[in-house]
C-alpha cells in the first residue's frame, strides 16, 4: 500500500467516476485502475462496485474512506510541518464559509494571507454549516466559519467565537410589516415566508422558534443561500430572516426586530492537528478578531 494508491481510491470515492479520477491525478485511467487494483490485493476486499453507468463504494469501501483521509492528512502535515520548521508556510489551505457572514471577509481575509504566504494555495467553498463541519472532521477542508445556535454544540474540532447575534425579520419596503419597528413569531406567521431547506441547521432553528412561540407557518420557498433569499424577499411576496449583521448588506430591505428571535453564534472551526498553513491561518484569524474588538479600531 502506498500514499498515491490511496489517493488514486479517494479521487474514485469522491468523484464517482474512474474516468474523472484519472483527470483529477493527472494520469490515464488504466494506470489509476492497476493501481486500486493492486491496493484492492493488498486489502483482500473490493473498495467499489463498478458498472457501466456507476461506481459505488462497497461496505469494504466505505470503512476504508476515513481513515484513508487520515492517512493522506497525516503525510501533507509532516511534509509542511517539515518545510515550517526550515520558515517555510506551504501547502494548500481548503477554507469553508457560509453564505451569511458579515463579521469577517474570508475572500479578502484569505488573499491577504496567500500575499503573505505565497506557498500557500488557497481555496474557498460555501456551504451549510452541517456539511462544513463534516468536511473539517473528515479533512477535506482546514477551516470554517459556521453559524451555530445556542444549545448546540462542537465537537472534536477546535472553535474560535466570533459573534453572537439575534435573527431579524426582512420585508420588501412595499411589504405591509416594513412599518413596524419590531414584531414577534405571532406576528409574522399569517404571512408566507422564505427559508433554508428542511433539516438544515438554520431552519431547524427557526422552525423550533415558531413552535415554541405556539405558532404555525407557511414557508413558500427554500433556499440555500442568503442571496437568494435576499432576492425572493425583494420581490414583496414572502418574509425573510437574516442575523443582525447580514442585513446591513441589504440596504434596500426593511429589517424589523424580534422580541422573541432566536440567536446564532459565528465561529471558526479548525481540527484538532491542523497543518501549518492551516494553524497559520487561524491566527490571522484570531489578530484580525482581537484588532476588529480593541477600543483604538473603534
Amino acid at each position: 500500500m502506498n500514499l498515491r494508491q490511496i489517493e488514486y481510491a479517494l479521487a474514485v470515492a469522491e468523484t464517482a467516476s474512474f474516468t474523472r479520477a484519472a483527470e483529477r491525478c493527472h494520469t490515464v485511467q488504466s494506470a489509476l485502475s492497476h493501481q486500486i487494483a493492486r491496493l484492492e490485493e493488498e486489502l483482500g476486499a473490493p473498495l467499489f462496485e463498478r458498472s457501466s453507468r456507476r461506481v459505488r463504494l462497497t461496505p469494504a469501501g466505505s470503512a476504508f474512506l476515513p481513515a484513508a483521509r487520515q492517512l493522506l492528512h497525516a503525510a501533507q502535515c509532516v511534509r509542511d510541518e517539515v518545510a515550517a520548521a526550515s520558515g517555510q508556510v506551504r501547502g494548500n489551505l481548503a477554507l469553508g464559509v457560509i453564505s451569511a457572514l458579515p463579521q469577517l471577509d474570508v475572500v479578502a481575509l484569505a488573499a491577504a494571507f496567500q500575499h503573505s504566504h505565497p506557498r500557500v494555495h488557497a481555496s474557498i467553498a460555501m456551504g451549510l454549516s452541517e456539511i462544513l463541519l463534516v468536511d473539517v472532521l473528515e479533512h477535506r477542508l482546514d477551516v470554517a466559519f459556521v453559524g451555530l445556535w445556542p444549545g448546540e454544540t462542537l465537537t472534536d474540532v477546535e472553535a474560535l467565537l466570533l459573534a453572537e447575534e439575534p435573527l431579524m425579520a426582512v420585508v420588501a419596503p412595499s411589504h405591509p410589516l416594513a412599518v413596524h419597528p419590531a414584531l414577534t413569531l405571532a406576528d409574522l406567521a399569517p404571512y408566507p415566508q422564505v427559508d433554508y431547506f428542511a433539516g438544515s441547521r438554520a431552519r431547524r432553528q427557526t422552525d423550533e422558534a415558531f413552535a415554541a412561540a405556539g405558532s404555525s407557518r407557511r414557508i413558500t420557498f427554500e433556499i440555500g443561500h442568503v442571496e437568494l433569499l435576499a432576492r425572493l424577499v425583494r420581490q414583496g411576496e414572502a418574509v425573510g430572516f437574516m442575523p443582525t449583521g447580514t442585513t446591513a448588506a441589504y440596504p434596500d430591505l426593511t429589517a424589523i426586530a424580534l422580541t422573541d428571535a432566536p440567536r446564532r453564534r459565528v465561529y471558526c472551526v479548525w481540527g484538532r492537528h491542523p497543518t501549518p498553513a492551516a494553524a497559520a491561518f487561524v491566527e490571522t484569524v484570531r489578530m484580525h478578531v482581537a484588532g476588529t474588538a480593541s477600543p483604538d479600531k473603534a
